[in-house]
């Protein structure tokens, strides 16, 4: 693992360590192939972590994948007490400091780069949560967890926001979701995935093309 908070964007794929508000954090970035690459840097949330979630889950690595090959760099990373990432769970408080320092850390090693903001179900919720505070090119949030967690009092923001919604979702309500984005302003675009469920089994390469159909306009 490299080590914490590197001065500069590593040259290579692979882990690495920043200090976050409750100690460590544990990352994951990717890199786009040199043909493709273009300015810019995907970060990615995960899921709950008192279930099961992680940076390695399976939407989430598919999301970064779809990112990555636009020629977006990428940065995965465990919320605190999940993984290598040091502290406890704090109900999505300090979860949502983690996502700010990781963001801040890009910040500083890709200064004037656009950076690109994303999650799955509570990574959505989190990333919801901190994306009007920063100048994000792209938001993305997949199955978010419309009527928990506060959702309703989240300021939108302005930058342009992909909803992907399963229509078979067995965790979130699909209702909810179409709801919640229609009471939004301004409101993002929503796409629901016919015959998908809350994890996109059997769907997860359904689920990159469309990722990417629908985030080309944002693109530098």
């Amino acid at each position: 693992m490299l080590s914490a908070n590197p001065l500069v964007f590593p040259t290579e794929p692979g882990a690495l360590q920043l200090q976050g508000p409750a100690g460590a954090i544990e990352c994951l970035v990717d890199l786009p192939e040199e043909a493709t690459a273009i300015k810019g840097c995907a970060i990615l949330c995960h899921p709950h972590p008192m279930h099961g979630g992680t940076m390695r889950n399976k939407v989430v690595t598919i999301m970064e994948r779809s990112l990555r090959e636009l020629g977006l760099k990428t940065v995965r990373f465990n919320f605190r007490g999940v993984g290598e990432s040091e502290g406890v769970f704090d109900e999505g408080v300090g979860e949502a400091d983690d996502c700010r320092s990781v963001i801040r850390w890009v910040q500083s090693v890709c200064p004037n780069e656009p950076i690109w903001l994303g999650g799955f179900s509570f990574g959505a919720f989190i990333s919801i949560k901190v994306a009007h505070e920063f100048p994000i090119q792209q938001l993305l949030s997949i199955a978010p967890p419309a009527g928990r967690y506060g959702m309703d009092e989240l300021t939108p923001p302005q930058c342009p926001w992909l909803v992907v919604q399963g229509d078979e979702d067995e965790v979130v309500s699909a209702e909810a979701v179409k709801q919640w984005v229609a009471d939004l302003e301004p409101s993002p675009q929503l796409v629901m995935m016919d015959g998908a469920g809350h994890f996109f089994h059997r769907r997860l390469m359904d689920l990159r093309g469309l990722i990417k159909n629908h985030v080309q306009s944002s693109l530098n």
